[in-house]
């Protein structure tokens, strides 16, 4: 990278989504029941909210329908202060939905309109991709990689983001729903290959240990340990960072001759939604603005225990100062 400081600190791609959620647990898709929403939303929507309410410059690329659901999502980036100037108005598709339940448990369940919608054409000209590659981090989710347009314009981010000297974090925030697509599985495990800071939950580490669509492991019983995945990856990939999400139980990043664990904060939960990527946010915008490793992580931390706290995906962003008074009233968790 040049000596010019990038235009951007952070840059994302993906799908932009309308989101209900189901009002009480336990609701079912085949039965009649309440909603709440729209809620603007998608993986690296999200993200980048968090990102920017940080305040890194952070722009982003993906499109919307003309309707309602679309304006929603667009006032919400340009409100947080992101960039859209490579968010396209698609007059043909309606804007993408996702529609989320919880089962007794608090798993969720989710039921996607995305190939068929405006997510779904994602793309950017030579001096758009020329424009979004002048940035510190190309950040990229697995949830992103299921169409072939998003698959090929995040492939060409990467080479000319990587190219300029920046780096690509990954979460691969794999959903069964969205893996059964061969393309996505190979678009998943090529990210990776090249990414440099590499921030998984134990089921993506878990799906990785088994050799999931690689041919690494033949089956689950002769699978990897969580210990040998990781160090297969950090020995064998491009990454140098990887942070092991852990949900209620904190966080683990290691490096090459580093491991440092940072605890969860305890909150009460009114929807788990968007706090993986509320954390991912948190964590590069912070390695962005020059924090150490433990505060990034401290404040990633925080930010993803905030993000459950609020009813929608987006609606648990939170700005420093809101996590500076979350970590305050915690104190150490290290």
């Amino acid at each position: 990278m040049s000596d010019a400081k990038p235009t951007f600190d952070i840059v994302t791609a993906g799908e932009l989504l309308a989101e209900f959620v189901a009002e009480r647990r336990g609701q079912r898709f085949t039965e009649a029941g309440r909603f709440l929403g729209p809620f603007p939303s998608g993986a690296p929507a999200i993200f980048a909210s968090q990102a920017a309410r940080m305040g890194a410059r952070v722009a982003y690329a993906g499109c919307v329908g003309a309707d309602g659901f679309g304006e929603l999502i667009r006032e919400r980036l340009i409100g947080d202060g992101i960039d859209i100037g490579a968010v396209a108005c698609d007059p043909e598709r309606p804007t993408g939905t996702a529609f989320v339940r919880y089962r007794d448990d608090g798993e969720r369940d989710f039921v996607f309109n995305l190939a068929h919608s405006a997510a779904a054409r994602l793309a950017l000209d030579e001096a758009g991709l020329a424009r979004l590659a002048d940035t510190r981090y190309l950040h990229v989710m697995g949830s992103s990689l299921t169409s072939s347009a998003a698959i090929a314009l995040i492939d060409a981010l990467v080479e000319r983001v990587h190219a300029r000297g920046g780096q690509v974090s990954f979460d691969p925030n794999i959903r069964p729903e969205l893996m059964r697509d061969p393309a996505s599985r190979e678009a998943v495990l090529r990210r990776v290959d090249d990414c440099d800071i590499f921030l998984p939950s134990e089921a993506d580490i878990a799906w990785l240990g088994r050799g999931e669509g690689q041919g690494a492991v033949q089956s689950e019983s002769e699978g990897e340990t969580e210990a040998d995945t990781v160090a297969r990856l950090l020995a064998t990939k491009r990454l140098s960072l990887l942070v092991l999400k852990r949900a209620e139980r904190g966080s683990e990043a290691f490096r090459a001759d580093e491991h440092q664990r940072v605890g969860a904060f305890s909150v009460t939960e009114s929807d788990p939604t968007g706090a993986g990527d509320c954390f991912g946010g948190a964590l590069i915008a912070a390695l962005a603005a020059g924090d150490s490793l433990t505060r990034a992580l401290t404040l990633a931390s925080a930010a993803g225990a905030h993000a459950v706290t609020r009813i929608g995906p987006m609606e648990g962003a939170s700005d420093r100062t809101t996590l500076d008074a979350l970590i305050a009233s915690h104190g150490d968790l290290t």
